[in-house]
């Protein structure tokens, strides 16, 4: 999976900032705070479904085994969708984020005891995780001496973009276009015409070249928005998702 620079020019238009931003999970799941209000509960669960790696690593970092980093994000997951822990956040500028992973180390500080003591898997399976796919992911961290909160923070923002791209590229597909998506998504990660030709990718999807860069820049453009779009799913207010925005640059360059 590539992951687009986060700092190309088009991805910073600020009329797009609020696009959208009323039909965002965590602004839903602030307002609502009822836990057993369906829709707050449908928003904090795809939340979840989409982020539950970073909050995986995290643990492992934490030098808790495969099985055990399983259990304990399960748990978490259980204890924060079906109880009422949000009334600890402050909807005034509250990320999903930071409150996910200050949430996480709370619960390992007091519940690793009592995790430990449960049948493998728990009483009951909150969300999917897998955990192969999660400990293939793990594998192939870097083995230095990054932090578990940087690990956190690193994955956090790979994650936030492999969202956006799985949302671009099923736009591509529902035009049946996605042999262009195919073919351009490299420019995303390197503009640089050394490193991707416009003129391969005009032979790769049969179009002309200038035809090619005025996709390529349709292409820039439209991640923009998306992953202005995903970036406010995670925040509660419209004025955040410029922070997070650059956040989310900084730890990418970290």
């Amino acid at each position: 999976m590539i992951h687009p620079v986060a700092t190309n020019e088009d991805f910073h238009r600020p009329e797009a900032a609020g696009a959208g931003f009323h039909t965002t999970h965590w602004s839903v799941v602030l307002a609502v705070r009822d836990q057993n209000n369906p829709l707050a509960h449908q928003a904090l669960s795809a939340l979840c479904e989409a982020y539950w790696y970073p909050l995986y690593a995290f643990v492992r970092r934490q030098g808790k085994s495969p099985g055990d980093a399983e259990d304990l994000t399960q748990s978490f997951f259980a204890r924060l969708l079906e109880k009422k822990v949000l009334d600890t956040v402050n909807p005034e500028g509250g990320r999903f984020r930071s409150f996910l992973l200050s949430s996480l180390k709370n619960f390992l500080a007091n519940e690793w005891d009592r995790v430990k003591a449960q049948k493998r898997g728990g009483d009951k399976v909150i969300l999917s995780l897998d955990e192969e796919l999660a400990e293939s992911r793990y594998e192939v961290e870097p083995a230095d001496s990054a932090t578990p909160e940087s690990l956190f923070e690193k994955r956090w923002a790979m994650t936030l973009l492999d969202q956006v791209l799985v949302q671009l590229r099923r736009e591509f597909v529902a035009g049946e276009k996605a042999d262009h998506f195919d073919a351009l998504k490299a420019f995303l990660s390197s503009p640089d015409p050394k490193e991707c030709s416009y003129a391969e990718a005009a032979g790769r999807t049969g179009l002309k070249e200038a035809t090619v860069r005025v996709a390529v820049h349709r292409l820039r453009r439209r991640y923009g928005e998306l992953l202005r779009a995903e970036i406010a799913n995670t925040v509660a207010s419209p004025d955040d998702v410029e922070d997070e925005l650059r956040h989310l640059v900084r730890v990418l360059a970290g």
